[in-house]
C-alpha cells in the first residue's frame, strides 16, 4: 500500500513540473500517513525533502499531544513546519457571521476545517505547491468530511486507502524506523479535534465495521443483508449483533446521504480497486 502510494504521488509531482508540495499535519493517522508517503516520494524524485512544506494549524479542540506528534514526527522526516494558529481568525469569522463562538454546532466546528484548507490553498500558491489531501478512503465513503474543508485539495493521498489500513500501514512505518513518535500516533484515538475531547468511533461506530461492509458491499458486491450477517458472524464475541446493526445503519445513511461530497472530491490515489456505486 504505501509503495503504491510512494509511487503514484511521485508520478503525479513529475507530471505537474512542481517541485513542492504543502501538507496539513494534525498529529492524527491520515496526515502521519500523507506525510511519509511525501518524504518518500520526494525522496524518490530526487528532490529535497524541505520542499515538502507542512503546517499545524492548532484551533479550539487541538490537544498538546496532537499538536507535539504533528511537530516531532515532521523534524524526524527533516520537514520544514509551520505553526498557524487559526484560532482568532476563526473566532473573527464566527464573529462577521452572527455566531456566537461557542456553541460546538456544524458551523463551529466545519469553519476551523474551511478556515485551515484556506491556508493551504493560499500557502501553495505561496510556494507554487500542491496541497496533498490527507482524508482516507473511510471517511470518503462516510462524507466523514467537510465540504470545502478538508474534502478539498489538489491530489487525494490517501483516497484509496481505508482507516483500518492507514492505522497498519503507520504501525509498520513507526516498527521499521523505530519511531516512537509514530507510534503514539497509532496509539491517538481518531478525532478531528474540533471540538475538546471529541472521537469519532464513539460517534460514528468502530472504523473496522464500517471497512468490512465497505469492503463487503463495494469491493465484493454483497447486498445489505449478506454484508450485515457477514459482519455479525466475523465480529461475534467483539461486538454485540445490536451494535453491528447499529453501525451498519450509520453506513448507510451516511454512505447515501453525504455522496454530493464524493462528487466534489479531488482526483486521489486508487490502492485497492474500490469504486463508489449508487446508493447501497
Amino acid at each position: 500500500v504505501f509503495n503504491t502510494q510512494v509511487r503514484a504521488l511521485a508520478r503525479k509531482i513529475r507530471s505537474t513540473g512542481l517541485k513542492s508540495v504543502v501538507v496539513g499535519v494534525s498529529g492524527g493517522l491520515d496526515s502521519a500517513l500523507c506525510l511519509i508517503v511525501a518524504a518518500e516520494a520526494f525522496d524518490l524524485l530526487k528532490l529535497p525533502r524541505n520542499a515538502v512544506r507542512a503546517y499545524t494549524m492548532p484551533g479550539f479542540g487541538t490537544s498538546r499531544r496532537t499538536r507535539s506528534n504533528a511537530s516531532a514526527l515532521c523534524g524526524e522526516l527533516g520537514i520544514p513546519v509551520e505553526t498557524i494558529d487559526i484560532t482568532a481568525a476563526c473566532r473573527r469569522h464566527l464573529k462577521d457571521i452572527g455566531h456566537d463562538g461557542t456553541t460546538p454546532d456544524a458551523v463551529y466546528e466545519n469553519a476551523q476545517a474551511r478556515m485551515r484548507t484556506m491556508v493551504l490553498l493560499d500557502k501553495a500558491n505561496m510556494h507554487e505547491a500542491l496541497v496533498l489531501g490527507t482524508g482516507d478512503l473511510s471517511e470518503i465513503a462516510l462524507g466523514w468530511c467537510t465540504f470545502g474543508g478538508d474534502a478539498l485539495s489538489h491530489f487525494g493521498v490517501n483516497a484509496g486507502v481505508p482507516k483500518t489500513v492507514v492505522r497498519k500501514v503507520c504501525a509498520w512505518w513507526a516498527a521499521k524506523h523505530a519511531s516512537k513518535t509514530m507510534a503514539d500516533i497509532v496509539a491517538t484515538p481518531v478525532s478531528p479535534e474540533l471540538v475538546k475531547g471529541q472521537t469519532t468511533e464513539e460517534k460514528i461506530g468502530p472504523y473496522e465495521l464500517h471497512d468490512f461492509f465497505l469492503w463487503k458491499m463495494l469491493k465484493e458486491g454483497a447486498k445489505a443483508p449478506a454484508a450485515l450477517r457477514a459482519a455479525i458472524s466475523a465480529f461475534k464475541g467483539k461486538y454485540a449483533p445490536q451494535d453491528v446493526r447499529k453501525t451498519f445503519g450509520i453506513f448507510r445513511s451516511r454512505y447515501n446521504s453525504q455522496a454530493f461530497k464524493r462528487e466534489a472530491m479531488p482526483p486521489g490515489i486508487d490502492v485497492f480497486g474500490i469504486e463508489f456505486a449508487g446508493k447501497l
